[in-house]
């Protein structure tokens, strides 16, 4: 009855099928043990939901009874996003060698008991600091960029100024790493280890990443599996998410690739890499409410900060020098804005200037309450705040604002200049 339910067999036709090829295979003496094979064959295939079939003598009779009870199976090839066939296991085994897990060390206080009172009965023990231990304290992922050893995680991975950087090859080499910059706002670090000739991956395109198509992740789960590899699909594009820290720290993501390849605590600065073995984004977070919801950050933004900081030893910023927050239509209903979208810029809790004296902002005629809808055409939105669309900007570059000022919308040109070091 279960058969029946799960597959509308005609019985008939399947034992036709099998005397014909008794017929051709001369196995008349097989009948009763070849009937119960392939009947068991077809039970066993509905209870444990799959497809398989014991081949008796010739593939033409699999594919007829395949035929007879209505099965199609084929073999899908993953496919990249140029829509051809593509090896998971070669891209992994390209790219492992310059996948590397970094380990975080720091000297701790090192604690022991001690009883005050002296070996008095039922006195309460207390603590104190007897000298330093260099323990491990952390772990992450990241990958190397280029030959002579720089490679690149998450900001808050390689957060803690005090601790130390090892970095661990796939096949055990380590290393000490140094951070040379950090970009707190995307969450990317660039570090060092010296080496030459030493592996790296390039980086894709992360603007020509299509939905649905195949991705590969690559990291130190849980801070102890080295270079664990998992595989899933782009989920969704452009997506925006509050992320947090186990230490409480919190972050806004913009503009991130969400993926269904199964990325836990550790794989944080690791690749997510598409089948022709290129980096399309770096894994920072996963969601803890739901199931095989991961995000990337997009490979386009991290290769420009890694460009940056080989150029100059420094993660270059572009400036426009304001204080602003994020206009809500809440926010218009309630103080009667005239539009209810844009960045309106505010002093500071602190009394702090809105706008930077001497600051392109300033230079180009901003003022306090003025409020930014676009910058180059794109719309400053929740989604994609001031902050964010400026992050994709260089100093140097001349970018045309559209402003609300006194109630009235105008152009204004402005020349992005280097963010300073302590802002």
């Amino acid at each position: 009855m279960i058969a029946e339910k799960m597959f509308p067999v005609d019985m008939r036709k399947i034992l036709r099928i099998i005397d014909g090829a008794m017929q051709t295979f001369n196995i008349k003496s097989h009948l009763p043990s070849f009937v119960a094979g392939v009947l068991g064959g077809v039970v066993s295939c509905v209870l444990v939901g799959t497809v398989a079939f014991v081949v008796i003598g010739a593939d033409d009779l699999q594919s007829r009874i395949r035929e007879a009870l209505g099965i199609t199976t084929s073999v899908v090839p993953v496919v990249d996003s140029t829509g051809e066939a593509s090896d998971v296991v070669s891209v992994v085994e390209a790219a492992n060698p310059a996948v590397v897990s970094i380990v975080i060390s720091k000297d701790v206080p090192k604690m022991e008991q001690y009883n005050p009172f002296g070996s008095f009965f039922g006195m309460p023990m207390m603590q104190r600091q007897n000298g330093t231990e260099h323990i491990e304290i952390g772990g992450g992922s990241g990958f190397i960029v280029s030959s002579d050893g720089y490679l690149v995680t998450n900001a808050h991975v390689a957060s803690d100024s005090e601790a130390d950087y090892n970095v661990f090859l796939n096949d055990g080499t380590e290393y000490a790493a140094e951070v040379i910059a950090s970009d707190d706002q995307l969450d990317i670090a660039v570090l060092k280890i010296e080496g030459d000739d030493l592996p790296y991956l390039a980086f894709g395109d992360s603007d020509a990443v299509k939905v649905g198509q195949s991705v590969v992740a690559i990291g130190n789960a849980l801070g102890e599996f080295r270079n664990t590899v998992s595989v899933g699909v782009v989920s969704g594009l452009s997506r925006s998410v509050t992320a947090s820290s186990s230490q409480g720290d919190v972050e806004e993501l913009y503009d991130v690739i969400q993926t269904d390849a199964a990325i836990n605590p550790g794989n944080s600065g690791g690749p997510l890499l598409d089948l022709s073995g290129k980096v399309i984004g770096v894994n920072v977070a996963t969601s803890m409410q739901g199931e095989n919801i991961s995000f990337s950050l997009p490979a386009n933004a991290v290769k420009t900060t890694v460009e940056s900081v080989r150029e100059t030893g420094s993660i270059s910023r572009a400036y426009l020098g304001v204080r602003y927050l994020q206009v809500t239509e809440s926010m218009a209903e309630q103080n009667s804005l005239a539009v209810d979208y844009g960045a309106i810029v505010l002093r500071g809790d602190d009394g702090s200037l809105a706008v930077i004296p001497g600051s392109p902002a300033d230079k180009a005629g901003i003022e306090e309450n003025d409020i930014i809808l676009e910058v180059d055409g794109e719309k400053i939105g929740e989604d994609s705040p001031l902050a964010y669309v400026l992050r994709g900007k260089a100093a140097g570059d001349v970018v045309e604002l559209k402003v609300v000022h006194d109630g009235e919308e105008k152009t204004v040109q402005v020349t992005l200049e280097e963010r300073p070091e302590n802002d």
